[in-house]
């Protein structure tokens, strides 16, 4: 047990300046592109799920923030609010990136979220459009996101935070799989998510659902540990909104609407994971 401990703290540890390159990649990208991505989006009218999923998958820190703060504010429409939580890839990115996973692997499951994201946000749109209508255009989004100078102080701690708060995260995590791994075995383990069908898309939607980038960590993990297969990866990776969610309970006060658009984000996220396993794995 001991051996298993020391690994997981030793695999953590390598992970850390991959990590760092990412975010720091990843701060300079959404510096430049963020202010401009969120105009698109509230400007985006009818063709707004298209815009959410195509700009939602570009790795931007608080984009789905800033979609549930649109949301309340009846900016965007639900469709558009959905095509943004699914394809927004969280700490899916860096993780991938940092463990070596093949860039056509990486290209596929991002390509694979835009789609669903695009194709999910125009059916919501048609069956549940009617829940929010979009109420005026802003001309340009003040909401609570991001502070700081953007200058390159900023973005190097930003990065630096960044890498260390989801390096404890995967130590963490990695650490209860191999306890997990050696106490019950990775077979057991598997057959949880592999050996029942849609059972595993619907707990790794639960998963997904934590508000917080623990969860998107958990479900990177899980796959790459080879605990969960492709569906289950993608129904926890989609319905993965993060903060988003967090914001769109505390902002809307319409419990009952916000029970609403976590049940089709949740329902729609689990389908996919169930039809990728299906038909496409």
């Amino acid at each position: 047990m001991l051996e298993a401990l020391l690994e997981a703290v030793t695999d953590s540890l390598k992970l850390i300046p991959f990590l760092f390159v990412t975010y720091l990649l990843m701060g300079i990208l959404e510096r430049a592109a963020s202010d401009r991505s969120r105009d698109l989006i509230a400007k985006a009218g009818k063709v707004g799920p298209l815009w959410g999923s195509l700009i939602g998958v570009i790795p931007q820190c608080g984009l789905s923030v800033a979609a549930s703060y649109f949301y309340v504010g009846k900016v965007i429409t639900l469709g558009t609010l959905i095509a943004i939580y699914m394809s927004t890839s969280d700490e899916m990115l860096p993780i991938f990136l940092a463990e070596h996973v093949a860039p056509a692997t990486i290209a596929k499951i991002m390509a694979a979220k835009v789609a669903i994201g695009i194709v999910s946000g125009f059916t919501i749109e048609l069956l549940f459009g009617w829940i929010a209508k979009r109420r005026h255009i802003p001309d340009s989004y003040t909401g609570e996101i991001g502070t700081g100078c953007n200058c390159a102080a900023d973005l190097l701690i930003d990065s630096i935070r960044r890498t260390l708060k989801v390096f404890l995260l995967i130590l963490l995590i990695s650490v209860v799989i191999e306890l997990s791994v050696h106490s019950i075995g990775i077979g057991r383990i598997s057959e949880l998510f592999l050996g029942m069908p849609i059972l595993g898309e619907l707990v790794a939607g639960l998963i997904g659902l934590i508000p917080n980038c623990a969860a998107s960590v958990v479900i990177s993990e899980l796959y790459l540990e080879g605990a969960i297969g492709v569906g289950p990866m993608m129904s926890g990776l989609l319905v993965s909104a993060g903060v988003g969610l967090l914001v769109l309970c505390k902002e809307n006060h319409h419990w009952k609407q916000n029970v609403m658009v976590i049940g089709i984000l949740y329902g729609t996220s689990v389908l996919w994971g169930i039809l990728i396993e299906t038909f496409i794995v």
